[in-house]
Order: structure tokens, then C-alpha cells, then sequence
């Protein structure tokens, strides 16, 4: 976000992952967001997938405006104005009432968050600019104890009481000397996450206790660059540092072959560094444009330090043949750093065990083609590829850590090794129509496999996401009188599933020490899910004074009622079979539950701008 990193974007993230169900990052306060899907700038490390690179607007150099928003989940207000003729600012602040909408709905579980984020940019002079950027995020989940009900039952059983607390802060300095701009950042994000768990949600007993973990993520980084523009060619080069601190104290009860107790406290300490150069060149007629970067990263952990093992070279090409047609394409290799919840893990005498695994390494190739017929329509066609290395694989499940999912709490606090690999490969269709203050419209179709093996000797099987295709499909009709109205359909293939591990779970000691049901990995993803369709509509209506604006909105999602279809889940009864066996062959009656979900979510919301 205007060259500072931000590793932890949503609400209710899982640690040592991607994912959470609600943003931090207030849209309105967007200028532009370039999404790199492949061919990544040299000057941004870590990725393997994408890149979300954000541009914020400036603040108002002019006047002061505010603005208030009203809705069914949150309320919000946001600012953009002046301090001086040179220093602009622009923030954000919204608080959730999710607690007591849930509570209202008789969900079993309860959300509510707060986050806020912060510009201030500055111009020291004619040739340098300062700019502070903050961004922060609260969360807090509590378990509706007294909801009742079979699917109740079930999420109270395993979900934990939930405390997270997120934040960035980073300024950058930028010196624009003639055809050179030097760049500096310095930043630091910080991520503390808390959950407990009580068997049975009764804390009357510390015996009851199945997770108690605090872990925190802290990263300080530097970055300097440099920018070159002659004639045809612009350079960049630069070069990064950062220390990495990750604190955890678990104590978590497990079932693998027996019951047993994983209590373990980590302290754990990273150096990271990189350097990287890249050149573009666009030819005198705009034709042709290239661009070629390769970058090294290294840390101190392990064997990670030799720099040539990942030199991480990339390059894009493009043509435009006239107005209407253009093509372009590009390949690269990416690492990324395992997750610190990976590298921190201990074993019982307290030793860390994952010291041997590598660099995750991806692959990532595409070729596509634009056609622009005029200036209101656009088409355009893309195929990729992307191989993935060294994947760290669950030693106790045989699953890549990226197949296993996201869901609250934790990911990667477990032994692993770094030989699993995957693809994925595809082709994605794009189609947009604007009419300038009347319509736009956009629809994209991906066509797509993502599968994974265990190591060069296995066979590639599908992968959590192998969803094999989506549908997007949006648009806005500005209508007479300042009405709009807005409408969004999404279609998306069936997701795999792995069936559950019937003896496994109805025995005492391993329900009781995670709550829900274990899955069967010999038979990892051998089911499939139906496909899932729904529409979300929004209507607009603005009436506008003399200093101010007044908007109301109705949003109604899943206007159609679609119900999502999930594997009837495999439930305790609480009921022990066999209560004269020894404890260790226990097992509880079992019983399924249907999982299905979906109904008309309908938002009234104002909004206030002045």
C-alpha cells in the first residue's frame, strides 16, 4: 500500500495464512489497485500467487470533506482535507455491531471488530515528499453459549474464543532529482493472535482446557530503491532488510495415534535481505514494451542464507499490432518465506524441527491476447501455468500446508518437510462494456485445474481449491434522478472434500481433544460438492444539497435464496458407546448433521457526505 507492506489485510485472519471473511481496508479510500497475477515487480519479495499492490488517494489540498456511512453491520466515517498548503491528510474509522446482529439471528458465534487507517503526506519542498501511512485492525470473537440447536452444537464445540489485534506503520521519503527518484521506506507490521478453548465451553476446570495459544508476529523493514527514467528506459534498483520476531506460547491437546499434549514456547529471531535491479524499455511508436528483473532473497534461518539458491529472475513482453489488437505474455520464478508459525515450531524438548525446510518456489508462466473493437468494448483471452516446489507437507496428515485450507486459528504449527509440489493451469476469458454515466459492465469466466503430489514420485491430485471454473459477472445502470442500480452474479464449480475418518472421531479422547470430527487423507479429496450460483442486487438513491449529500442504499444478497450445500458433518452425541472399555477405546455414538446455508440478506444503509 504505496510501497509499504502489509502482510495482514483482513479481520479474523488465520495465522500462518491468507483469508478472513472482512477487509481492514476501507475501498473509499482507494486511488487504484494494480493485481499482479504473474510477472511480479522486482521490488516487491514474498509472493507466489499475486501481488495486491494499492494506491491511496491523496488527501484534499482544497477544502475538508467527511463522510458517514450507516449499515447493517458497521458504521464508519472517513475524512480527506489539509493541515497546511503542503501537508494533506486522509483516514478511516469503522467500528462493527456484528455481536449484536448475530445475536439477533441466533448465530452461535459472535464477531465484532474495529479497524482504521491513516495518510498523512507531506511536501518538504519542490523535490521531496514524506508520507506516514498507518493501518489497524481489532478483533474480537466470543461463542453464543446460550444458542441451542444441533448446528449450534457443532460450531460451539470446536470454535475457539477468538483476540486479534493487527497494525501497520510505515513512512516513506522520496527525492525526485530530475530523470532519478531515490525511494526509502521503513516499515513495521505487528499481528498478536489469542485463542482459547474449553472442552464443552466449561472453564470451571483447567482440565477442561484443549488450546490456550498467544503467538505474535512482528517485522521491521528497510527499503531503498532507485528510479532511472532515460528516454525509452526506465531502471530500478534497490535493495531490502528486515528482522523478523516470533513469539508463540501453546498448549494445545492433540490426536494422532494416542492422545498427548503439545506445550511448547518459541522466541524466535529472523534476519531477511534482498536486492534487486530491473529495466523497462516502451519503444518511440508505443508498440513494443519489455521488461526484465531478477532478485535474490535470503534469511539467516536454516539453510536459507545462500542467496544463488533463490535468484529469482522474471520477464514480460507485449506487442500491440494496432489500436483494436494487442498480445503479451510472461514467466518468472517467485520464493517466499514458510510461515514463522512453521519455523517457530517446537517439538516437546523444545527443539525446532522444521529448520531443513527451503524456500517455497513457484513457476509462473501466461500468454494472452487484447481486442479492443472501440473505445467502450474490450475482450481478452489469457492462458498460465504455475508449478509449485517445495511445499511444506504435514508430516502427520501427508497434505500440503496450502491444501489444508483456511479456517480461525492457526496454520502451520506442525512437523514438516518441504517436498510437496502443484500446478495449476488454465485459461480465463475477460469481456467489459462502458458507457460513459450510463452502463458498465464486466463478466470474466476461468477455466482452471489446481492439483497437488506429495513428491516427484507421486501423482498429481486435486488441490482445496480445484474448483475448476468461475463466473463473474457485474454491473451498474445509472438511471435518471440519480438512482443506480447495481448487480452481481457469481457461479463457481464444486469444491473437493475429504470424507471424515469415522473411527477416528467417535473415539473419546480424539473428539474431545479438537472438538469436530478428523478426516480421512487416504482418500484426500475423492468427493466433490455441487456446483453454487448466487445474485446479489444493490439499489442507490442520492439526493444532493448545497454542502452536502445524502445517499440510501438497499443491498439484498442471494436474492435468489440459494443454499449452499455443504458434507453433512459427523457429530458426537456426547453419548459414550462403550463406557466399561479402557479410556483409550472409548468412543462416542455419532450421529450427522446436514450442512446447508443460504437465505436473502437484505441491508438498508445511509450514507452522509460533507
Amino acid at each position: 500500500m504505496d510501497g509499504i507492506e502489509i502482510p495482514n489485510i483482513n479481520h479474523f485472519s488465520t495465522q500462518g495464512a491468507s483469508g478472513g471473511p472482512v477487509s481492514i481496508v476501507n475501498a473509499d479510500l482507494i486511488r487504484e489497485i494494480n493485481f499482479y497475477t504473474g510477472a511480479f515487480p522486482a521490488n516487491r519479495s514474498g509472493a507466489l500467487s499475486a501481488v495486491l499492490d494499492f494506491s491511496l488517494r491523496d488527501g484534499d489540498p482544497d477544502k475538508q470533506t467527511f463522510k458517514g456511512t450507516l449499515g447493517a453491520s458497521e458504521i464508519s466515517l472517513s475524512g480527506s482535507g489539509h493541515f497546511n498548503k503542503r501537508t494533506t491528510y486522509l483516514f478511516s474509522i469503522r467500528q462493527s455491531y456484528l455481536q449484536l446482529l448475530f445475536k439477533m439471528l441466533g448465530l452461535p458465534f459472535l464477531p465484532n471488530y474495529i479497524d482504521g487507517q491513516v495518510k498523512i503526506k507531506s511536501h518538504l519542498s519542490d523535490s521531496d515528499e514524506l508520507t506516514f501511512l498507518a493501518l489497524a485492525g481489532i478483533d474480537k470473537m466470543k461463542l453464543n453459549t446460550d444458542e441451542k440447536g444441533e448446528d449450534a452444537e457443532y460450531l460451539l464445540s470446536y470454535l475457539p474464543q477468538i483476540n486479534q489485534e493487527t497494525f501497520t506503520v510505515g513512512a516513506s521519503y522520496r527525492h525526485y532529482a530530475g530523470h532519478h527518484t531515490q525511494s526509502i521506506y521503513l516499515s513495521h507490521n505487528y499481528l498478536n493472535n489469542r485463542n482459547v478453548k474449553y472442552r464443552n465451553n466449561d472453564e470451571s476446570s483447567e482440565d477442561n482446557l484443549t488450546l490456550r495459544l498467544r503467538s505474535v508476529e512482528q517485522k521491521t523493514s528497510l527499503r531503498a530503491e532507485n528510479r532511472s527514467y532515460l528516454n525509452q528506459w526506465t531502471l530500478r534498483e534497490g535493495v531490502e532488510a528486515s528482522y523478523s520476531q516470533y513469539t508463540n506460547r501453546t498448549l494445545q491437546r492433540l490426536y494422532q495415534a494416542q492422545a498427548e499434549v503439545s506445550d511448547y514456547k518459541t522466541d524466535l529471531g529472523i534476519w531477511s535481505w534482498g536486492l534487486f535491479v530491473s529495466a523497462d524499455y516502451t519503444s518511440p511508436d508505443k508498440r513494443f514494451t519489455s521488461s526484465i528483473g531478477v532478485r535474490s532473497d535470503a534469511s539467516d534461518y536454516g539453510t536459507m542464507s545462500r542467496m544463488w539458491k533463490q535468484i529469482s529472475p522474471r520477464l514480460s513482453l507485449g506487442y500491440a499490432f494496432n489500436e483494436q489488437w494487442s498480445v503479451g505474455g510472461n514467466i518468472g520464478i517467485y520464493y517466499q518465506l514458510p510461515p514463522y508459525t512453521a519455523l517457530g515450531f517446537k517439538d516437546e524438548s523444545g527443539k525446532l524441527i522444521n529448520r531443513e525446510l527451503d524456500y517455497t518456489r513457484v513457476t509462473s508462466g501466461s500468454i494472452g491476447m487484447d481486442w479492443h473493437p472501440d473505445s467502450r468494448l474490450a475482450f481478452s483471452i489469457e492462458g498460465f501455468y504455475k508449478q509449485y516446489g517445495n511445499i511444506p507437507l504435514s508430516l502427520a496428515d501427508h497434505i500440503p500446508l496450502a491444501c489444508k485450507g483456511n479456517d480461525y486459528g492457526v496454520s502451520g504449527n506442525e512437523a514438516l518437510v518441504s517436498s510437496a509440489q502443484g500446478q495449476s493451469y488454465g485459461i480465463e476469458l475477460l469481456a467489459r462494456w462502458q458507457v460513459p454515466e450510463k452502463i458498465s459492465l464486466t463478466g470474466s469466466l476461468t477455466v482452471f485445474r489446481s492439483e497437488y503430489r506429495n513428491s516427484k514420485a507421486s501423482s498429481y491430485i486435486p488441490s482445496a481449491w480445484d474448483n475448476r471454473f468461475i463466473l463473474n459477472m457485474s454491473g451498474t445502470w445509472e438511471l435518471p434522478r440519480r438512482w443506480s442500480i447495481g448487480g452481481k452474479l457469481s457461479y463457481i464449480g464444486g469444491t473437493p472434500y475429504t470424507p471424515y475418518d469415522i473411527e477416528k472421531s467417535s473415539l473419546v479422547e480424539a473428539w474431545d481433544a479438537q472438538g469436530r470430527p478428523y478426516h480421512d487423507y487416504t482418500l484426500y479429496n475423492t468427493e466433490r460438492l455441487g456446483n453454487f450460483a448466487q445474485v446479489d442486487v444493490r439499489v442507490d438513491k442520492n439526493y444532493y444539497f448545497r454542502h452536502w449529500r445524502l445517499g440510501v442504499y438497499i443491498d439484498l444478497q442471494n436474492v435468489t435464496g440459494s443454499r449452499l450445500k455443504q458434507p453433512d458433518v459427523l457429530m458426537s452425541t456426547g453419548e459414550i458407546d462403550n463406557p466399561s472399555a479402557p479410556l483409550a477405546e472409548q468412543r462416542y455414538k455419532m450421529k450427522y448433521l446436514k450442512q446447508e446455508s443460504g437465505t436473502l440478506i437484505p441491508t438498508l444503509g445511509i450514507t452522509v457526505e460533507f
